[in-house]
């Protein structure tokens, strides 16, 4: 017997009252998404749940996909089959000789209550039998086993369930509206983007390269950063590079050095703003944790954040280094972050940053040369990647 069905949860979309509708419509079109690559896959959406036909597909790479979406809360492979108990319990005994586990529970849920006997009968029948047929030394344990299998008598089949696989959570990407990170090479703003995804908010990304103090393998780290990201959305992420070398060399010749950095920030907000307005993002998304650098001061943050009227999000605000660093190591991202090739913020990082800024004083540096046209000319001559299954394959991206 083959698996036939993967069921899919919804947990947290659930509260949704009257617009689950809308989250559930969401989350079918972004599975179907991510799961393109299998083509015999379809799909029925039902009001509590979803379920996937495999319709032969490798239930394995499925569920490794699966894992990915964001709105789900959990999932399980399934068969399906006519409403014969005999047939459940082959069913049942399949699956736990195909796991590892040594202990088991059976856990039967009757929607159909006309389906003859109690939950708890039906389970020790299929206990019963698995220990007559299995080739496995095996316990039941009703509190932590190794296998769960999951029974369900529904009224137009029965469905029985393996383990529970958990689930990405959060929102689908998209409910939210579309935000633009500031991505830089770091550690910290690939887990931003990621968390900002979770919550249902799609993203572009905005970069600032400054050729040539950074080099063409700065930007290939970012672009990779960008292909994992890419994953837990719809396959693809669209890119600005910004070329900032003009604009941050001016910074440099007319502010003080302490306050550089306060200035460039400020430059890069602008920039980003208007990048956000042009594509329709209704927040600026970056990686800034309080403390942790000169310019995540909250002085630095508010004298910073003056120059923009969207909202900014920052996701690891309140998130300690380590915590930070275990996101970025489950999501694949970290290896690729710690490369040893330096963004346009770290290269020019003034030895002793001013972090406790005042607004008078930088809109004084600001005022000492013209870098509204400098900002405009950066917004006008930016590049646009896509990042998508044809990364690396494209060689006019690098």
């Amino acid at each position: 017997m083959e698996a036939n069905y993967i069921l899919v949860r919804f947990g947290e979309l659930t509260t949704k009252g009257k617009n689950r509708k809308l989250f559930t419509n969401r989350l079918l079109k972004n599975t179907k998404e991510i799961l393109a690559e299998f083509k015999q896959l379809t799909y029925d959406l039902q009001h509590d749940r979803m379920y996937i036909i495999l319709n032969g597909a490798n239930h394995d790479a499925v569920c490794a996909k699966l894992k990915t979406v964001f709105g789900i809360y959990s999932f399980s492979v399934a068969y399906k089959m006519e409403k014969e108990l005999e047939l459940a319990k082959k069913a049942v005994l399949q699956i736990i000789e195909n796991n590892s586990g040594k202990t088991f529970k059976i856990n039967t849920k009757r929607a159909d209550k006309n389906f003859p006997g109690k939950s708890q009968d039906i389970n020790r029948e299929i206990a019963t039998y698995v220990f007559h047929h299995t080739s496995k030394e095996l316990k039941v344990d009703v509190h932590h086993p190794d296998i769960l299998v999951t029974v369900e008598i529904r009224h137009d089949a029965i469905y029985v369930m393996d383990n529970i696989i958990k689930g990405a959570g959060g929102y689908p990407v998209g409910v939210g509206g579309k935000a633009l990170l500031m991505m830089s090479g770091g550690i910290d703003s690939p887990v931003a983007g990621y968390l900002t995804l979770k919550r249902g908010v799609d993203i572009e990304c905005v970069h600032f390269a400054a050729p040539p103090y950074t080099n063409e393998l700065a930007r290939e780290k970012v672009l990779d950063l960008v292909d994992k990201l890419r994953h837990f959305t719809h396959g693809k992420i669209k890119v600005h590079i910004v070329n900032f070398t003009k604009l941050q060399l001016a910074v440099y010749d007319h502010c003080d050095e302490s306050y550089a950095m306060t200035v460039m920030r400020r430059m890069m907000y602008r920039i980003s703003e208007k990048i956000a307005l042009k594509n329709h993002c209704l927040a600026l998304v970056n990686g800034e944790s309080i403390g942790q650098v000169a310019s995540q001061t909250l002085n630095s943050m508010q004298v910073i954040n003056e120059v923009v009227k969207l909202p900014v999000l920052r996701p690891v605000l309140c998130l300690d280094k380590l915590e930070i660093i275990d996101i970025a190591t489950k999501i694949d991202t970290y290896e690729i972050s710690i490369r040893p090739h330096e963004d346009c913020c770290t290269i020019f990082t003034p030895k002793a940053p001013a972090t406790k800024p005042k607004s008078y004083k930088a809109e004084a540096f600001e005022a000492e040369f013209d870098f509204e046209t400098l900002v405009n000319e950066c917004v006008d001559t930016v590049e646009e990647i896509i990042i998508d299954d044809n990364y690396k394959k494209n060689d006019d991206i690098f």
